[in-house]
């Protein structure tokens, strides 16, 4: 069974940092696109940063400078170092593998993990 698995979300004020970690298991997916995604109460799901299998990455513009993703396809991890937070970061944070198609910012990913909840207070 395939599963990815989200840790490190918590409550934080803002300016803080926040380390996000996804561990995947029953397959490796070092081959293929791994990605966060996040939602907030009333919101779509949206994307934050994505890192294909050669280590290109992307990032949403809201995001950029701020938070670093990063990979250890050996361990079958995926990271999300989120700086300088902001309130309006709020949201339950999502990891997703193998995007399905070529457009890494939307969410056409096959699997994706239960979220971290992120909270930044001000």
């Amino acid at each position: 069974q395939v599963q990815l698995v989200e840790s490190g979300g918590g409550l934080v004020q803002a300016g803080g940092s926040l380390r996000l970690s996804c561990a995947a298991s029953g397959r490796t997916f070092s081959r293929d696109t791994m990605g966060w995604f996040r939602q907030a109460p009333g919101k779509e799901r949206e994307f934050v940063a994505a890192i294909s299998w050669s280590g290109t990455w992307y990032y949403a513009d809201s995001v950029k400078g701020r938070f670093t993703i990063s990979r250890d396809s050996a361990e079958g991890t995926v990271y999300l170092q989120m700086n300088s937070l902001k309130p309006e970061d709020t949201a339950v944070y999502y990891c997703a593998a193998k995007i399905l198609g070529v457009v890494v910012t939307t969410p056409n990913y096959y699997y994706w993990g239960q979220g971290t909840q992120v909270t930044v207070s001000s």
